[in-house]
């Protein structure tokens, strides 16, 4: 029996009092953009979600192949007739029992989706403004570049954000050099260098970070550089752009006084979408 918004209950179906994903965030995930029947960059989610589970100490189940994971989304995207275009999240938490410490190491995982309404990547229309969340900072360490469910930060930086009038925030690790956003990696364009931070200064070691990386480092005359950020650097930049796997490429148009354009984002975004369309996934 558990006492549930204030009542009573000894209903089998609330289980959550018992889930550690729920107890103590123990849980990681990967966010999947589904395009024309396919999971985009299934590879790199399925690695990166290996990589996660082991430096968690989670047992990753024999038959959860990277077949199989692209298999159970698209059951469940096909059965909800939206696989032409939608956004499923594969959730693995470690199995009940222990407080911080597990009594048992094996994993169950869960699978949600829903539509998305653009079945390309664009831009979003509008001022899309930005400052620094100084409230709370990102560690400069392994876990923080891990996708897991302790997002405490991230949940209070975006509170600030709508509080604000904001379209997002940058956060600062604990050297107080700029990560990433609230939702994505960070790039920087000054000249013909375009800049993110290493994975190293605590960012999350980004899908559409990679594809965006190894899209760039083709393109004639741009150098890429993956070093720190200072705040400093962000006003002299040129461009100011945000990535992720169901964004893809959002580029910033405000931080405090500055205005920036969006020509790199734009060039880079259309190659994203072509490589994509003739089935060249990076």
């Amino acid at each position: 029996m558990i006492s549930y918004n204030g009542n009573l209950t000894q209903n089998t179906d609330i289980s959550i009092h018992q889930n550690r994903a729920f107890l103590y965030g123990d849980a990681v995930f990967e966010t999947f953009k589904i395009l024309d029947g396919r999971v985009l960059f299934a590879e790199d989610h399925y690695f990166r979600l290996m990589a996660s589970m082991r430096i968690l100490r989670m047992e990753i189940p024999m038959h959860f192949t990277m077949e199989y994971m692209e298999k159970k989304v698209l059951e469940l995207t096909n059965a909800l007739n939206i696989s032409s275009s939608a956004r499923a999240r594969l959730t693995f938490f470690r199995k009940q029992g222990g407080y911080y410490l597990p009594t048992d190491n094996n994993t169950d995982f869960i699978i949600t989706a829903d539509l998305l309404p653009d079945n390309i990547y664009s831009f979003e229309a509008g001022e899309y403004e930005i400052d620094l969340f100084k409230d709370f900072y990102v560690t400069k360490q392994l876990l923080s570049t891990l996708k897991s469910t302790n997002k405490a930060v991230q949940i209070t930086g975006s509170i600030y954000a709508e509080e604000n009038g904001l379209n997002n925030c940058l956060l600062l690790n604990d050297e107080k050099n700029v990560t990433e956003a609230l939702n994505g990696n960070l790039f920087m364009v000054s000249g013909n260098k375009l800049v993110t931070p290493p994975v190293s200064d605590g960012c999350l070691n980004g899908i559409m970070r990679k594809q965006v990386l190894a899209l760039a480092r083709k393109t004639e005359g741009l150098e890429v550089e993956e070093r720190s950020v200072s705040p400093f650097e962000l006003q002299k930049a040129d461009e100011l752009f945000i990535t992720n796997v169901i964004k893809g490429i959002q580029p910033v148009t405000r931080y405090r006084k500055k205005e920036y354009a969006n020509a790199t984002a734009s060039a880079l975004l259309k190659k994203l979408n072509a490589q994509i369309r003739l089935g060249g996934l990076i």
